[in-house]
Protein backbone atom coordinates (compact mmCIF):
# COMPACT_ATOMS: atom_id res chain seq x y z
CA UNK A 1 0.00 0.00 0.00
CA UNK A 2 1.32 3.55 -0.81
CA UNK A 3 1.95 5.40 1.84
CA UNK A 4 0.65 9.15 1.99
CA UNK A 5 2.72 11.62 4.22
CA UNK A 6 1.26 14.91 5.31
CA UNK A 7 3.46 17.84 4.20
CA UNK A 8 1.08 20.35 5.98
CA UNK A 9 2.27 23.78 4.68
CA UNK A 10 3.50 22.67 1.81
CA UNK A 11 0.50 20.64 0.57
CA UNK A 12 -2.11 23.45 1.59
CA UNK A 13 -0.37 26.25 -0.64
CA UNK A 14 -0.68 23.72 -3.53
CA UNK A 15 -3.80 23.03 -2.91
CA UNK A 16 -5.17 26.04 -2.30
CA UNK A 17 -3.41 27.60 -5.52
CA UNK A 18 -6.31 27.15 -7.54
CA UNK A 19 -9.31 27.96 -4.76
CA UNK A 20 -11.22 31.31 -4.64
CA UNK A 21 -9.49 33.74 -2.83
CA UNK A 22 -6.10 32.21 -4.05
CA UNK A 23 -3.74 32.81 -7.13
CA UNK A 24 -5.49 31.28 -10.31
CA UNK A 25 -4.12 29.58 -13.10
CA UNK A 26 -4.04 32.22 -16.74
CA UNK A 27 -7.09 30.88 -18.50
CA UNK A 28 -7.59 28.93 -21.49
CA UNK A 29 -9.92 27.54 -23.96
CA UNK A 30 -11.68 24.25 -22.81
CA UNK A 31 -12.95 21.63 -24.84
CA UNK A 32 -16.55 22.04 -25.19
CA UNK A 33 -16.26 26.11 -24.09
CA UNK A 34 -19.26 28.61 -24.31
CA UNK A 35 -19.91 31.82 -26.03
CA UNK A 36 -22.91 33.82 -23.98
CA UNK A 37 -25.85 33.42 -26.15
CA UNK A 38 -24.75 30.12 -27.36
CA UNK A 39 -25.85 26.94 -27.11
CA UNK A 40 -27.18 25.71 -23.75
CA UNK A 41 -24.59 24.31 -21.22
CA UNK A 42 -26.34 20.83 -20.48
CA UNK A 43 -26.38 19.69 -16.26
CA UNK A 44 -26.93 16.98 -14.60
CA UNK A 45 -28.14 16.31 -11.10
CA UNK A 46 -27.11 13.22 -9.04
CA UNK A 47 -28.75 13.28 -5.49
CA UNK A 48 -32.22 14.82 -6.12
CA UNK A 49 -32.67 16.09 -2.06
CA UNK A 50 -32.46 19.19 -0.73
CA UNK A 51 -28.97 20.25 -1.64
CA UNK A 52 -29.01 19.07 -4.89
CA UNK A 53 -32.55 20.80 -5.46
CA UNK A 54 -30.95 23.86 -4.50
CA UNK A 55 -27.93 23.13 -6.54
CA UNK A 56 -30.10 23.29 -9.63
CA UNK A 57 -31.70 26.45 -8.86
CA UNK A 58 -28.34 28.60 -7.78
CA UNK A 59 -26.75 27.06 -11.28
CA UNK A 60 -30.14 28.86 -12.88
CA UNK A 61 -29.65 31.71 -10.87
CA UNK A 62 -26.05 32.51 -12.68
CA UNK A 63 -27.66 33.90 -15.74
CA UNK A 64 -26.27 31.70 -18.10
CA UNK A 65 -27.93 29.52 -21.01
CA UNK A 66 -28.06 26.09 -18.94
CA UNK A 67 -31.08 23.32 -19.34
CA UNK A 68 -31.58 20.56 -16.88
CA UNK A 69 -30.89 17.05 -19.08
CA UNK A 70 -30.81 14.21 -16.58
CA UNK A 71 -31.25 13.55 -12.77
CA UNK A 72 -30.47 10.26 -10.47
CA UNK A 73 -31.31 9.25 -7.41
CA UNK A 74 -31.47 6.20 -5.76
CA UNK A 75 -35.24 7.04 -4.65
CA UNK A 76 -37.99 7.19 -7.55
CA UNK A 77 -40.11 9.70 -4.93
CA UNK A 78 -36.81 11.91 -4.22
CA UNK A 79 -36.71 12.62 -7.70
CA UNK A 80 -40.06 13.18 -8.72
CA UNK A 81 -40.47 15.93 -5.98
CA UNK A 82 -37.35 17.29 -7.02
CA UNK A 83 -38.06 17.36 -10.69
CA UNK A 84 -41.53 19.22 -9.99
CA UNK A 85 -40.22 21.92 -7.78
CA UNK A 86 -37.49 22.62 -10.89
CA UNK A 87 -40.15 22.63 -13.28
CA UNK A 88 -43.01 24.74 -11.63
CA UNK A 89 -39.83 27.63 -10.81
CA UNK A 90 -38.45 27.22 -14.48
CA UNK A 91 -40.63 25.69 -16.44
CA UNK A 92 -39.59 24.06 -19.88
CA UNK A 93 -37.50 26.64 -20.89
CA UNK A 94 -34.89 25.17 -18.54
CA UNK A 95 -35.61 21.99 -17.51
CA UNK A 96 -35.72 19.66 -20.22
CA UNK A 97 -35.53 15.93 -18.60
CA UNK A 98 -37.21 13.26 -20.03
CA UNK A 99 -38.66 10.77 -18.62
CA UNK A 100 -35.87 8.41 -19.53
CA UNK A 101 -33.60 10.36 -18.43
CA UNK A 102 -35.25 10.22 -14.41
CA UNK A 103 -32.80 7.86 -13.58
CA UNK A 104 -33.67 5.61 -10.21
CA UNK A 105 -31.25 3.65 -8.14
CA UNK A 106 -27.49 3.05 -7.88
CA UNK A 107 -25.95 3.22 -11.23
CA UNK A 108 -28.03 5.77 -12.99
CA UNK A 109 -25.64 8.37 -12.21
CA UNK A 110 -22.91 6.92 -15.01
CA UNK A 111 -25.82 8.05 -17.67
CA UNK A 112 -26.82 11.43 -16.45
CA UNK A 113 -22.87 12.07 -15.97
CA UNK A 114 -22.57 11.18 -19.77
CA UNK A 115 -25.46 13.44 -20.61
CA UNK A 116 -24.06 16.70 -19.49
CA UNK A 117 -21.77 19.89 -19.65
CA UNK A 118 -21.49 20.19 -15.79
CA UNK A 119 -22.45 17.75 -13.46
CA UNK A 120 -23.82 18.06 -9.70
CA UNK A 121 -22.73 15.53 -6.79
CA UNK A 122 -24.91 16.42 -3.92
CA UNK A 123 -25.61 12.69 -2.96
CA UNK A 124 -25.23 11.46 0.98
CA UNK A 125 -21.33 11.43 1.10
CA UNK A 126 -20.29 7.75 1.47
CA UNK A 127 -21.49 7.98 -2.65
CA UNK A 128 -19.05 11.03 -3.58
CA UNK A 129 -16.45 9.04 -4.38
CA UNK A 130 -17.91 6.81 -6.58
CA UNK A 131 -19.75 9.48 -8.85
CA UNK A 132 -16.58 12.14 -8.51
CA UNK A 133 -14.34 9.63 -10.36
CA UNK A 134 -16.79 8.96 -12.69
CA UNK A 135 -17.29 13.07 -13.80
CA UNK A 136 -13.92 12.97 -13.93
CA UNK A 137 -13.20 9.91 -16.09
CA UNK A 138 -15.81 11.39 -18.37
CA UNK A 139 -14.20 14.84 -18.14
CA UNK A 140 -17.09 16.95 -16.86
CA UNK A 141 -16.66 20.02 -15.15
CA UNK A 142 -18.03 19.62 -11.47
CA UNK A 143 -19.51 20.94 -8.55
CA UNK A 144 -19.41 18.48 -5.56
CA UNK A 145 -20.68 19.20 -2.12
CA UNK A 146 -19.19 18.65 0.53
CA UNK A 147 -17.67 16.36 2.44
CA UNK A 148 -15.99 14.12 -0.23
CA UNK A 149 -16.16 10.77 1.74
CA UNK A 150 -16.61 9.41 4.76
CA UNK A 151 -13.38 6.99 5.27
CA UNK A 152 -9.23 7.39 4.30
CA UNK A 153 -10.06 4.83 1.41
CA UNK A 154 -12.63 6.62 -0.11
CA UNK A 155 -10.94 9.69 0.96
CA UNK A 156 -7.46 8.23 -1.09
CA UNK A 157 -9.93 7.75 -4.28
CA UNK A 158 -10.87 11.43 -4.30
CA UNK A 159 -7.34 12.43 -4.18
CA UNK A 160 -6.21 10.27 -7.12
CA UNK A 161 -9.32 12.27 -9.57
CA UNK A 162 -8.68 15.31 -8.20
CA UNK A 163 -4.94 15.11 -9.77
CA UNK A 164 -6.23 13.24 -12.94
CA UNK A 165 -9.07 16.44 -13.18
CA UNK A 166 -6.27 18.67 -13.05
CA UNK A 167 -4.30 17.33 -15.79
CA UNK A 168 -7.39 17.28 -17.44
CA UNK A 169 -7.95 21.09 -16.62
CA UNK A 170 -11.94 20.24 -15.36
CA UNK A 171 -13.04 22.90 -13.12
CA UNK A 172 -14.08 21.27 -10.09
CA UNK A 173 -15.67 23.77 -7.39
CA UNK A 174 -16.70 22.07 -3.51
CA UNK A 175 -19.55 23.53 -1.52
CA UNK A 176 -17.32 24.84 1.06
CA UNK A 177 -18.41 27.96 0.30
CA UNK A 178 -16.67 30.29 3.43
CA UNK A 179 -14.09 30.25 0.35
CA UNK A 180 -16.25 31.94 -1.38
CA UNK A 181 -18.10 34.44 1.19
CA UNK A 182 -16.26 37.60 1.02
CA UNK A 183 -15.60 38.15 4.72
CA UNK A 184 -13.91 34.86 4.66
CA UNK A 185 -11.50 35.82 1.85
CA UNK A 186 -10.81 39.27 3.10
CA UNK A 187 -10.30 38.52 6.44
CA UNK A 188 -8.02 35.54 6.13
CA UNK A 189 -5.82 37.11 3.45
CA UNK A 190 -5.57 39.67 5.48
CA UNK A 191 -3.87 37.25 8.54
CA UNK A 192 -1.85 36.25 6.13
CA UNK A 193 -0.47 39.04 5.23
CA UNK A 194 0.80 39.36 9.39
CA UNK A 195 -1.91 41.32 10.61
CA UNK A 196 -2.04 39.46 13.82
CA UNK A 197 1.00 37.82 13.73
CA UNK A 198 1.83 33.96 13.71
CA UNK A 199 -1.52 32.44 14.80
CA UNK A 200 -0.44 29.93 17.73
CA UNK A 201 -3.91 28.46 18.53
CA UNK A 202 -7.92 28.38 17.62
CA UNK A 203 -11.81 27.74 18.40
CA UNK A 204 -13.75 26.70 15.73
CA UNK A 205 -17.57 25.49 16.52
CA UNK A 206 -20.19 24.23 15.08
CA UNK A 207 -22.45 23.24 18.10
CA UNK A 208 -26.40 23.30 17.40
CA UNK A 209 -29.97 21.68 18.23
CA UNK A 210 -29.38 18.39 15.55
CA UNK A 211 -31.28 17.78 12.95
CA UNK A 212 -33.97 15.77 11.13
CA UNK A 213 -34.74 11.89 11.80
CA UNK A 214 -36.65 9.94 9.49
CA UNK A 215 -38.22 6.57 11.18
CA UNK A 216 -38.30 3.52 9.80
CA UNK A 217 -41.30 2.61 7.81
CA UNK A 218 -43.04 -1.03 7.40
CA UNK A 219 -41.50 -3.12 4.34
CA UNK A 220 -38.26 -0.98 4.42
CA UNK A 221 -34.84 -3.66 3.78
CA UNK A 222 -31.72 -2.66 6.36
CA UNK A 223 -30.18 -0.96 2.88
CA UNK A 224 -33.44 1.88 2.23
CA UNK A 225 -33.67 2.36 5.99
CA UNK A 226 -30.00 3.29 6.75
CA UNK A 227 -30.08 5.29 3.18
CA UNK A 228 -33.79 7.21 3.74
CA UNK A 229 -32.07 8.02 7.53
CA UNK A 230 -28.33 8.85 5.89
CA UNK A 231 -27.53 11.06 8.13
CA UNK A 232 -27.20 8.59 11.51
CA UNK A 233 -24.55 6.08 9.73
CA UNK A 234 -21.10 6.52 9.08
CA UNK A 235 -20.85 4.84 5.86
CA UNK A 236 -23.28 7.74 4.30
CA UNK A 237 -22.73 10.78 6.41
CA UNK A 238 -18.90 10.19 8.66
CA UNK A 239 -21.12 11.27 11.87
CA UNK A 240 -21.83 15.18 12.35
CA UNK A 241 -18.16 16.09 12.65
CA UNK A 242 -18.08 15.02 9.13
CA UNK A 243 -20.88 16.25 7.46
CA UNK A 244 -21.36 20.11 8.98
CA UNK A 245 -18.65 20.81 11.21
CA UNK A 246 -16.15 20.04 8.54
CA UNK A 247 -16.60 24.16 7.46
CA UNK A 248 -15.57 25.03 10.49
CA UNK A 249 -12.05 22.57 10.92
CA UNK A 250 -11.85 23.98 6.67
CA UNK A 251 -11.62 27.10 7.96
CA UNK A 252 -8.96 26.50 10.16
CA UNK A 253 -6.72 24.60 8.04
CA UNK A 254 -7.05 27.73 5.36
CA UNK A 255 -6.11 30.28 8.15
CA UNK A 256 -3.25 28.19 9.67
CA UNK A 257 -2.31 27.36 5.56
CA UNK A 258 -1.63 23.74 6.76
CA UNK A 259 -3.43 20.01 7.82
CA UNK A 260 -2.73 18.96 11.42
CA UNK A 261 -0.27 15.73 11.98
CA UNK A 262 -2.60 14.45 15.02
CA UNK A 263 -5.35 14.55 17.07
CA UNK A 264 -6.81 13.51 20.15
CA UNK A 265 -10.43 14.29 21.87
CA UNK A 266 -13.39 12.89 23.46
CA UNK A 267 -17.24 12.37 22.46
CA UNK A 268 -20.61 10.15 22.85
CA UNK A 269 -23.99 9.64 22.81
CA UNK A 270 -25.32 12.29 25.50
CA UNK A 271 -28.97 13.23 24.98
CA UNK A 272 -29.48 11.33 21.40
CA UNK A 273 -29.41 7.47 22.16
CA UNK A 274 -32.29 5.99 20.16
CA UNK A 275 -33.26 3.64 17.60
CA UNK A 276 -33.42 5.67 14.82
CA UNK A 277 -29.95 7.66 15.77
CA UNK A 278 -28.53 5.14 14.49
CA UNK A 279 -24.50 5.00 15.13
CA UNK A 280 -22.67 8.46 15.05
CA UNK A 281 -21.95 10.51 18.16
CA UNK A 282 -23.93 13.79 19.44
CA UNK A 283 -21.23 15.11 21.00
CA UNK A 284 -17.13 15.69 19.67
CA UNK A 285 -14.30 17.82 21.57
CA UNK A 286 -10.90 17.52 19.11
CA UNK A 287 -7.68 19.04 19.83
CA UNK A 288 -5.82 19.47 16.32
CA UNK A 289 -2.05 19.87 16.48
CA UNK A 290 -0.44 21.36 13.77
CA UNK A 291 3.30 20.53 12.71
CA UNK A 292 4.56 24.36 14.03
CA UNK A 293 2.84 22.96 17.56
CA UNK A 294 -0.34 25.32 17.37
CA UNK A 295 -3.03 23.37 19.07
CA UNK A 296 -6.93 24.35 17.29
CA UNK A 297 -9.72 23.36 19.91
CA UNK A 298 -12.84 21.78 17.49
CA UNK A 299 -15.95 21.37 19.05
CA UNK A 300 -19.36 20.19 17.56
CA UNK A 301 -22.55 18.87 19.27
CA UNK A 302 -26.11 18.15 18.96
CA UNK A 303 -27.80 18.86 21.85
CA UNK A 304 -31.57 20.48 21.30
CA UNK A 305 -32.27 23.24 23.75
CA UNK A 306 -28.33 23.63 24.53
CA UNK A 307 -26.72 27.19 23.39
CA UNK A 308 -26.03 27.22 19.87
CA UNK A 309 -22.43 28.54 18.38
CA UNK A 310 -21.53 27.93 14.81
CA UNK A 311 -17.81 30.18 14.20
CA UNK A 312 -14.07 30.46 14.50
CA UNK A 313 -11.82 32.44 16.53
CA UNK A 314 -8.32 32.50 16.11
CA UNK A 315 -5.30 33.76 18.44
CA UNK A 316 -1.96 35.44 16.53
CA UNK A 317 0.87 37.11 18.34
CA UNK A 318 0.09 40.18 18.01
CA UNK A 319 -3.97 39.63 17.98
CA UNK A 320 -7.13 37.72 17.62
CA UNK A 321 -9.86 36.90 14.80
CA UNK A 322 -13.40 36.19 14.92
CA UNK A 323 -15.25 35.26 11.89
CA UNK A 324 -18.83 33.19 11.04
CA UNK A 325 -20.93 32.74 8.09
CA UNK A 326 -23.13 35.69 9.45
CA UNK A 327 -21.02 37.75 7.40
CA UNK A 328 -18.78 38.67 10.28
CA UNK A 329 -15.06 39.24 9.78
CA UNK A 330 -12.88 41.24 12.89
CA UNK A 331 -9.52 41.53 13.38
CA UNK A 332 -8.29 43.08 16.98
CA UNK A 333 -4.89 43.38 19.17
CA UNK A 334 -5.32 42.43 22.62
CA UNK A 335 -5.91 45.93 23.80
CA UNK A 336 -8.98 45.61 22.42
CA UNK A 337 -8.13 47.73 19.29
CA UNK A 338 -9.64 46.92 15.74
CA UNK A 339 -7.03 46.03 12.94
CA UNK A 340 -10.07 45.22 10.63
CA UNK A 341 -13.56 44.86 10.51
CA UNK A 342 -15.26 43.53 7.43
CA UNK A 343 -17.89 46.30 6.08
CA UNK A 344 -20.35 44.36 4.70
CA UNK A 345 -20.13 45.62 1.62
CA UNK A 346 -19.63 42.23 -0.12
CA UNK A 347 -22.17 40.21 1.46
CA UNK A 348 -23.93 37.92 -1.21
CA UNK A 349 -24.73 34.68 -0.65
CA UNK A 350 -21.79 31.99 -0.79
CA UNK A 351 -23.70 29.05 -2.13
CA UNK A 352 -24.83 31.45 -5.09
CA UNK A 353 -21.14 32.97 -5.56
CA UNK A 354 -19.81 29.77 -6.11
CA UNK A 355 -22.23 28.61 -9.08
CA UNK A 356 -21.46 32.08 -10.14
CA UNK A 357 -18.04 31.48 -10.59
CA UNK A 358 -18.27 27.75 -11.83
CA UNK A 359 -20.58 28.92 -14.53
CA UNK A 360 -18.63 31.84 -15.97
CA UNK A 361 -15.63 29.97 -16.10
CA UNK A 362 -17.43 27.27 -18.15
CA UNK A 363 -18.90 30.31 -20.49
CA UNK A 364 -15.84 31.65 -21.01
CA UNK A 365 -13.71 28.15 -21.25
CA UNK A 366 -11.22 29.17 -18.56
CA UNK A 367 -9.32 26.86 -16.23
CA UNK A 368 -9.64 28.29 -12.58
CA UNK A 369 -11.38 25.95 -9.68
CA UNK A 370 -9.47 22.60 -8.35
CA UNK A 371 -11.11 22.74 -4.90
CA UNK A 372 -11.32 18.85 -4.78
CA UNK A 373 -7.56 18.34 -3.47
CA UNK A 374 -8.14 20.62 0.00
CA UNK A 375 -12.06 19.60 0.12
CA UNK A 376 -10.63 15.70 0.61
CA UNK A 377 -7.76 17.22 2.94
CA UNK A 378 -10.43 18.91 4.93
CA UNK A 379 -12.81 16.09 4.79
CA UNK A 380 -9.86 13.79 6.17
CA UNK A 381 -9.10 16.20 9.34
CA UNK A 382 -12.74 16.06 10.19
CA UNK A 383 -12.39 12.09 9.96
CA UNK A 384 -8.78 12.52 12.09
CA UNK A 385 -11.06 13.92 14.55
CA UNK A 386 -13.78 11.49 14.25
CA UNK A 387 -10.86 8.52 14.73
CA UNK A 388 -9.58 10.64 18.00
CA UNK A 389 -13.28 10.91 19.70
CA UNK A 390 -14.14 6.90 18.38
CA UNK A 391 -10.68 5.80 19.76
CA UNK A 392 -9.91 7.59 22.88
CA UNK A 393 -6.37 7.66 21.45
CA UNK A 394 -4.21 9.81 20.03
CA UNK A 395 -4.40 9.66 16.23
CA UNK A 396 -1.71 10.83 13.48
CA UNK A 397 -2.39 12.12 10.25
CA UNK A 398 -0.53 9.26 8.51
CA UNK A 399 -2.28 6.62 10.54
CA UNK A 400 -5.31 7.91 9.31
CA UNK A 401 -5.01 8.92 5.90
CA UNK A 402 -3.82 5.06 5.28
CA UNK A 403 -6.26 3.14 7.23
CA UNK A 404 -7.41 0.39 5.00
CA UNK A 405 -10.66 0.22 6.97
CA UNK A 406 -13.39 0.74 4.34
CA UNK A 407 -17.08 1.57 6.01
CA UNK A 408 -19.02 0.89 2.23
CA UNK A 409 -20.93 -1.96 2.30
CA UNK A 410 -19.55 -4.22 0.05
CA UNK A 411 -22.63 -4.90 -2.63
CA UNK A 412 -25.08 -1.41 -3.14
CA UNK A 413 -28.67 -3.42 -3.78
CA UNK A 414 -31.58 -2.64 -1.46
CA UNK A 415 -31.30 -6.76 -0.88
CA UNK A 416 -27.78 -5.98 0.72
CA UNK A 417 -26.73 -5.72 4.25
CA UNK A 418 -24.83 -2.87 5.02
CA UNK A 419 -21.60 -3.44 7.54
CA UNK A 420 -23.38 -1.82 10.49
CA UNK A 421 -27.26 -3.50 11.70
CA UNK A 422 -29.26 -3.50 14.61
CA UNK A 423 -29.22 -6.03 17.12
CA UNK A 424 -32.45 -8.00 18.12
CA UNK A 425 -33.70 -4.67 20.22
CA UNK A 426 -33.10 -2.44 16.61
CA UNK A 427 -30.30 -0.57 18.43
CA UNK A 428 -26.93 -0.11 17.08
CA UNK A 429 -23.30 -0.81 17.89
CA UNK A 430 -21.30 2.57 18.53
CA UNK A 431 -17.91 3.57 18.95
CA UNK A 432 -16.61 2.99 22.80
CA UNK A 433 -13.16 5.06 23.45
CA UNK A 434 -10.88 2.56 24.74
CA UNK A 435 -11.77 -0.54 22.60
CA UNK A 436 -12.89 0.93 18.82
CA UNK A 437 -10.44 0.22 16.13
CA UNK A 438 -10.69 3.20 13.51
CA UNK A 439 -7.12 2.51 12.28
Amino acid sequence: MKIIKNNPRRDFLKTSALAAGGAMLSPFTLPGAYAAGDDAIKISVIGCGGRGTGAVFQAFETGHNIKLVAMADAFKDRLDQSYERIFKRYGKEKVAVPEEMKLVGFDGYKKAIEAADVVIIATPPGFRPDHFEEAVKQEKQIFMEKPVATDAVGIRRVLAAAEIAKAKKLNVVVGLQRHYQDNYIQTIDRIHNGAIGDIIGGQVFWNDGGVWVRERQPGQTEMEYQMRNWYYFNWLCGDHITEQHVHNIDVANWVKNAYPVKAEGTGGRTVRRGKEHGEIFDHHVVLFTYEDGTVIHSECRHFPGATNRVDESFQGTNGRAYLNAGHTGRLSDYKGNSLYEHDGANNANPYQVEHDKLFAAVVKGEYKFADAENAAKSTMTSLLGRNATYSGKVVSWDEAINSDISLMPERLAWDAMPKVVPNDEGYYAFAVPGKTKVV
